[in-house]
């Protein structure tokens, strides 16, 4: 089977769960089941619980956890809510790869590319919402927004008018042309973080990675470890500060003077002080894994 896709930070994500060894883990975005995998080899005695939004993605999983078919459940939808679908499950780990896929960055047809020739962009092809329509109509503020938020870009303010006033856009390719032209160059392609902003804005990644930490929070699962890998600082930052919040055993208000919540609220603990990045010969091998960041909480 030709496999089209190296998992980031591979090693380290099978032994963040080389402990668990009953109960399931959820895959998150199982994706070309790189990790799913690994950990069906490596946890014998685990089942798998694979969620992706993407048929694709899906379709090639089956297929190559085709040997383990009587440990895997395969689940299709977003995984802000796999969570609240497995909540009465025996989960003892929760795996989510929150990054774009390479079947979706490596298919032009999905939009995604610098060099394709459609504007699309949608992780979950079923929804009404796609690059197309956020570029082409969105007012100038509300580019502005994507691009500053989503995307961190610099000169947002320049982006969002070079793109209202050059649009209608038919392809991503178009656009990246256009910022090549006249954006300022510099270590990356000046259509990188205005394309991560459409992305986001087009997802609403931001805000399905919250709603899964809420559900994770509401779930109380007891020993079970969490591992995120994030791509970006804006995902990086919602994970530190949810596992941050989950440590937290007095919950009071500041300014309180005396603990009246019970100081008894902590959840678990972070595993990770510090994020685990890839090694330089990981980067060397798979230059996408190089902003990977892998943060891991233990609920008690």
């Amino acid at each position: 089977m030709n496999i089209p896709h190296i998992p980031v930070l591979y090693n380290e994500t099978l032994e963040a769960f080389i402990n668990i060894d009953t109960g399931y883990i959820i895959d998150c975005t199982t994706g070309f089941a790189g990790h799913s995998s690994g950990l069906l080899s490596s946890n014998q005695n685990v089942k798998l619980i694979c969620n992706d939004q993407d048929d694709e993605a899906l379709e090639f999983s089956k297929n190559r956890l085709a040997p383990f078919e009587n440990r895997v459940i395969f689940n299709k939808g977003n995984f802000e809510h796999v969570i609240d679908t497995f909540k009465d499950y025996e989960i003892r780990g929760v795996l989510a790869d929150i990054g774009v896929s390479s079947l979706q960055l490596d298919k032009l047809e999905r939009g995604f590319g610098f060099d394709s020739l459609t504007l699309d962009m949608r992780m979950n092809q079923n929804q009404a919402l796609d690059a197309a329509t956020v570029v082409n109509t969105y007012s100038t503020s509300e580019l502005e927004r994507v691009f500053k938020e989503c995307g961190e870009v610099r000169e947002y303010k320049k982006v969002a008018s070079l793109i209202v006033n050059n649009r209608p856009f038919s392809s991503a390719k178009e656009i990246s042309e256009l910022l090549l032209k006249k954006m300022s160059k510099g270590k990356i392609h000046p259509a990188t973080l205005p394309f991560q902003g459409i992305r986001i804005e087009v997802n609403d990644e931001l805000g399905v990675l919250e709603r899964l930490f809420d559900s994770l929070e509401n779930a109380k699962f007891k020993n079970c470890i969490v591992a995120i890998i994030s791509f970006h600082s804006l995902e990086d930052r919602i994970v530190k500060n949810y596992f941050k919040k989950w440590t937290k055993s007095c919950i009071c208000p500041e300014g309180v003077f005396r603990c009246e919540c019970g100081n008894n609220h902590a959840l678990g603990k972070i595993i990770t002080k510090k994020p685990i990045i890839p090694t330089a010969l990981e980067i060397k091998q798979n230059p996408r894994s190089r902003s990977s960041k892998l943060r891991i909480f233990k609920f008690d």
